[in-house]
């Protein structure tokens, strides 16, 4: 069938990784980048994470970049330095973020997929949850060499206001392009944040498990495979 729109998800799908390993580094590189600034590591972390919980739990109260620094100022104990900060933090994302590289993998088929999807649809999304800016996005697509533009929108923490795993972000996608949920493709590596929720909005799935995350035992009822055959499944639909 011919698709108004393809989704991908980056983490794990375009970009292979580890994400616990991802996510250890990429911290530890940022609270380095962060400690002269005044900051203390643990009262840090404790911020973040529950910055991003509060990402994960927004129901378009507010977007997404206002729910983080909310909820890690008030951890950090100081909203009004976490938002003056807030610019230093955006200079990482320019300049020491790339080095969490090493904590991925190399995709040379990353753009081939992309380019795939746009023969196949209308539209081609970079669904990637919106917990970040979009120079930290925009660099990890660099890290597997895919052009930034080849997206028709790259969901980010300034523009949105729902964030995977609530169905509603997928919904907020297509309120954005105008999108039949119908008729769109999802494509991830994550069971509960990419497939359960996009499939609960009335989207198809793909389901890519070569840096498969799922927390039940059992596998949904999507077409799945690797990377290499989610290709192969886009070139014949």
């Amino acid at each position: 069938m011919k698709y108004e729109a393809i989704m991908f998800d980056l983490d794990g799908t375009l970009l292979p990784m580890d994400y616990d390993e991802f996510t250890k580094g990429y911290l530890g590189l940022l609270f380095k980048y962060a400690e002269p600034y005044g900051y203390e590591k643990e009262s840090f972390v404790k911020g973040m994470w529950k910055g991003v919980a509060a990402m994960t739990k927004n129901n378009a109260v507010c977007t997404n970049r206002e729910a983080f620094w909310q909820a890690f100022g008030e951890v950090v104990g100081d909203i009004q330095k976490v938002i003056k900060d807030e610019p230093l933090f955006d200079a990482f994302y320019d300049e020491g973020f790339n080095e969490a590289k090493v904590f991925s993998r190399e995709n040379p088929s990353a753009q081939k997929a992309v380019d795939l999807a746009r023969e196949k649809a209308e539209k081609v999304v970079l669904a990637t949850s919106p917990l970040f800016p979009m120079n930290a996005v925009t660099s990890r697509l660099k890290w597997v060499n895919v052009l930034p533009g080849s997206f028709d929108l790259i969901t980010e923490y300034r523009g949105f206001k729902t964030a995977k795993p609530n169905p509603c972000y997928y919904l907020e996608i297509c309120e954005k392009l105008s999108l039949d949920p119908e008729k769109c493709l999802m494509i991830g590596n994550n069971v509960q944040e990419d497939i359960e929720p996009a499939r609960a909005v009335g989207m198809d799935a793909y389901l890519v498990t070569d840096w498969l995350i799922n927390s039940k035992e059992e596998m949904p009822d999507c077409p799945r495979g690797s990377f290499d055959d989610m290709l192969r499944y886009l070139e014949n639909i």
